[in-house]
């Protein structure tokens, strides 16, 4: 069976509409979120290394030591090997995101062929390196691939975002949230954008930012 991928505002579009034909809750969401965004991204090693860089740091420091890597061409896997432990350090990675950035180098990983595999094997493929955890996974296969069956069940905003939208008593944990999302397939990826944009709507309504 052919993946389905997610290339356009009407794709997202589409996919919102059979998710509120499954499930009145969802309905209820997308007539507060509107139209959901398609966030695609570039996919292929610089959009992970990017992820790596951006881990446990805030968005500026992210933004600034990744312009740095650019500026010193450290965003191919060459380079990086290259560039060395004090060539990585200059450009402001800490020691461990220095061996996570080796260790994706290192990995030889054909993007070509991920764009064509199982939603499976790409997300054993992108764990399997050390530095890039399952909700860095997700993410790429949902965005940066388009996947439209994915979902990030790990992901704190998406589980409050379902108590909220369907009165839980508590925020479902990750085997919780993997059983709802289930029964969402194969839409999940849009169901994730549905429930980012509904999370941003609800914390508003009760006056958190």
């Amino acid at each position: 069976m052919s993946l389905r991928i997610i290339e356009t505002d009407a794709d997202v579009a589409a996919d919102a509409d059979e998710l509120c034909a499954l499930c009145p809750h969802l309905a209820r969401a997308y007539a507060e979120t509107g139209a959901l965004p398609l966030r695609r991204r570039p996919d292929g090693f610089a959009e992970l290394l990017s992820a790596i860089v951006s881990q446990q740091v805030s968005v500026a420091s992210a933004s600034a030591i990744w312009g740095r890597m650019q500026e010193a061409g450290l965003t191919a896997p060459a380079p990086v090997l290259q560039a060395g432990e004090d060539g990585l350090r200059t450009a402001g990675l800490s020691r461990q995101k220095i061996r996570y950035a080796q260790e994706l180098a290192r990995a030889g990983i054909d993007y070509d062929a991920l764009r064509a595999a199982p939603t499976e094997e790409v997300l054993q493929t992108l764990t399997a390196v050390p530095g890039i955890g399952t909700w860095t996974a997700e993410i790429y296969a949902m965005f940066s691939l388009g996947l439209a069956d994915v979902f990030a069940h790990g992901d704190l905003a998406l589980q409050e975002a379902a108590r909220i939208l369907y009165d839980l008593p508590e925020r479902p944990k990750e085997r919780a949230m993997r059983a709802m999302a289930a029964d969402w397939s194969p839409y999940r990826s849009v169901a994730a954008r549905l429930l980012w944009a509904y999370y941003r709507i609800a914390k508003q309504r009760e006056g958190i930012r």
